[in-house]
Parts: C-alpha cells; structure tokens; sequence
C-alpha cells in the first residue's frame, strides 16, 4: 500500500524583480499597472534588432551577504541567494534555525551564469587569462545559484539545479514540492533566478527575431495574446519559495500563502524552438497537475499563463488551454503579467507564482497589459482591463521552454485545521 502524500504549504516568498525587491512592492506594482520595460542599459544594444529589457536596477548585494562573500558571486548567484533570504524572512524562519540544517534547496536557470562568463571572456581576449576572475570556474555552472544559497544559509540537504529552459524556475519548486511529498524533506527553499542580460547572450535571442522589435515603444513591446504580437522582452530577476511540509506549518501555527496541489512535467517532443502546434502536451501537463491535486476543471478560479508575446508561443497555449478544460475555458480568467515585469526566462515561472500567491490572497486578478485585441488564434476568457476582483480556490500556472519542456503547478488558497 503506498504511504500518504503529505500536502505542501508555501509559507515564505522572495523575490528580486524589475518592478522591485521583495513581494509588497512586486504586487504593488503589478496592482498599479506598471511596466518596468525600457531600453537596455547594461550594454550598447544600438545594433541590435531589438533593444528592450526589463532590468533590475537599485540593486545592491551587499544588502543581503556581507562584501567580502558578495564579491564571489556573480549576478544570477546574487539574485538568488538576496531572494532566499528575503524568503526565509519572509516565513519567519531566522538564519541559522535548527531546521535549515536538513533543508533542501532547488533553483532553475535557463542560463545560470553564462552572461558572467561572457564578460570574462572579454576580458581574456583582451587582456589574457590574467584578467579573469579567478572564481569564474565557480560561477558559470548551473547548479551555481542553489549552491551558493546552500552555503549564505548552512543549509544541508539535497541541492537541486536544473536548466530546463524558461520552464526552470517551475520545475525547481515542482521537484522540491515531490520531495516534502514524498517525506524526504520537511522544509525547502525553491524557486528560479536569471541573469542574461549580456550582449551575445541577448543577441542570441534577438537574431533567432524570438525578441519583439517594437523599440520606440518600450511599454507596449509585448503583447501576449494579441493580435499584434511580435515577440517576447527578456528581463532578469529572481523568485525563490519556502515550501513546509503541513504538519511543521500547522506546529509553527503561521499562515501560508498557498498550497501547492499538483506539478506535470511533459515534453512536446517536436522542434527545440516552436511549441507543438495542436499544443496536446501542454494540455496533458496542465491535466496531470490538476488530476493529482483532485481539482476539477470547473473549480479552476485563474490561469497565469506562460505567454510570452510571441506568435506561435501564444497561439499553441491558447489551444492546450481550451483542450485542458473543454467544457469551462471560455468561463476561466486567462492572464500574463509579463508586458509588466518581462521574461526573465528560467526565473519567470517562480516570478509568475509569486503573483499568483497573491491573487488567491487578495482575490484580484492582473490584467494582460498591452492586450488590445486577441488574435483569432488566441481565443479564451481573457481579464479585461483593469483587472477584476473574484475569489478563486484553485489557479493554474504554466512555463514551457525551448527544446518542448512543459511545466505547470495547480495550486490552491491554504487551509490549515
């Protein structure tokens, strides 16, 4: 007979964003409508064919790990370690409890510290291998940013990296919530951190033309749904989640965000840079996750989906979308926040989760900015204008990336007896 799942509370939220740092000025902003999309700056784009990003800037981190340790970490490391602390402060779990001893961490990156890498390599061909960071070595890998969290926090369990596309971020919560599921862990910390923006790392995305062109006008550049869409804005950032085990929430008698009823995890298995077209596993991940949190289609209150603005993106979404739930999509509140605070790839899902914590608390849902008119191919209930106030039990949260990776979280508002 197989042992009991044991539910999975999120307690903790963390997060580094172009709209801010920390989950109060994250919402804030998304409830004022605010786009953090501009022209990039940490390099000369000029050339490029786009020239957009949503950069995080007033960022210090120093702030959060003291100068000498802060010096070896590059920027994606800096994300996600500023992000676990704000997390584990966020929970009411001070440095150094007896807890985090046995902690596991779990943290996705599209690109983990490749933008680092590539100003290094600046150096070397300009000054030899004298002018590298000697830490280079250590930044670069992917599994950097669960790592260097593992270390700032003395946390000991399992550390999980992964670099499953723009689906990471969903994929690391996915992962450690199946753990604290299965009783291997008891406490967590998970979510994604990126930092890509670096000029041969954008202009990869931009001359595959994956990147909107809309350059005179940074806040309306993207555009997910609609009919005019021309592709996605990159940004950088980072989300990270304390994720309990219920029975440690209930004893520590603290209040939760949300729990998380079911993770899928799927591959399309077509083309490493379009989406299935009829979108079937999209919808059999989006079907998985609700199956295993026993969440009928009709209980579900909100989508946050993956949108990103692009053609083809969009469209098979939209298709997995109304094949998921056939009988309640055009009754379901469909939306993306990322014309606000961009794509930061990897990081994005975790980023999209934090706001979706925050509907289930307040009960409002964040509009699509920029959506004007949806295209043919993007039909669905889509949050008009200015949001709406509802009171949704149960949401849905995609990320899918290149190379097919399909992942989705159905999580609902927390109950603790």
């Amino acid at each position: 007979m197989a042992a009991e799942r044991r539910r999975v509370l999120v307690t903790g939220i963390g997060v580094v964003t172009p709209l801010g740092a920390g989950l109060p000025a994250l919402w804030g902003a998304v409830r004022r409508g605010c786009s953090a999309i501009r022209p990039v700056t940490r390099f000369d784009a000029g050339g490029y064919r786009s020239r957009l990003a949503a950069e995080v800037r007033d960022f210090e981190v120093a702030d959060f790990v003291d100068g000498r340790k802060a010096r070896r970490l590059d920027r994606f490391s800096a994300f996600a370690v500023a992000a676990a602390t704000l997390a584990l402060g966020d929970a009411g779990i001070p440095p150094g409890a007896p807890c985090l001893r046995a902690a596991g961490v779990a943290v996705g990156s599209a690109l983990g510290g490749v933008a680092f890498a590539e100003e290094q390599h600046v150096r070397f061909t300009r000054a030899g291998l004298r002018a590298v960071e000697p830490h280079l070595a250590l930044t670069m890998f992917g599994g950097a940013g669960a790592t260097n969290i593992a270390i700032a926090l003395d946390l000991r369990g399992p550390t999980l990296g992964n670099a499953n596309s723009c689906a990471s971020g969903l994929v690391a919560i996915g992962e450690a919530f199946r753990l604290i599921q299965r009783g291997e862990l008891d406490i967590a910390l998970a979510g994604g951190a990126e930092a890509p923006l670096a000029p041969l790392t954008y202009g990869a995305f931009s001359v595959i033309h994956a990147m909107s062109a809309r350059n005179r006008q940074p806040e309306l550049a993207c555009r997910p749904f609609d009919a005019d869409r021309d592709g996605f804005v990159m940004a950088e950032g980072a989300a990270v989640f304390v994720l309990e085990a219920a029975e440690r929430v209930r004893a520590r008698r603290t209040r939760p965000y949300l729990e998380i009823g079911g993770y899928g995890l799927t591959n399309d298995a077509w083309h490493m840079a379009a989406p299935r077209p009829d979108g079937a596993e999209a919808a059999r991940v989006m079907a998985m996750a609700l199956g295993e949190a026993g969440i009928r289609p009709e209980e579900v209150g909100y989508i946050n989906a993956h949108a990103t603005g692009t053609p083809l993106g969009d469209a098979a979404e939209a298709v997995a979308i109304r094949t998921a739930l056939p009988e309640t999509w055009a009754r379901t509140p469909v939306s993306s926040t990322k014309p606000l605070h961009g794509h930061a790839l990897g990081a994005t899902g975790a980023i999209e989760l934090a706001i979706t914590a925050e509907v289930l608390r307040t009960g409002w849902l964040p509009p699509t900015r920029n959506l004007e008119q949806p295209g043919d191919d993007c039909l669905l209930d889509h949050v008009p204008a200015g949001g709406t106030t509802t009171s949704p039990a149960a949401a849905i949260c995609n990320a899918f990336g290149f190379g097919g990776i399909n992942a989705c979280l159905v999580v609902r508002r927390p109950e603790i007896g």
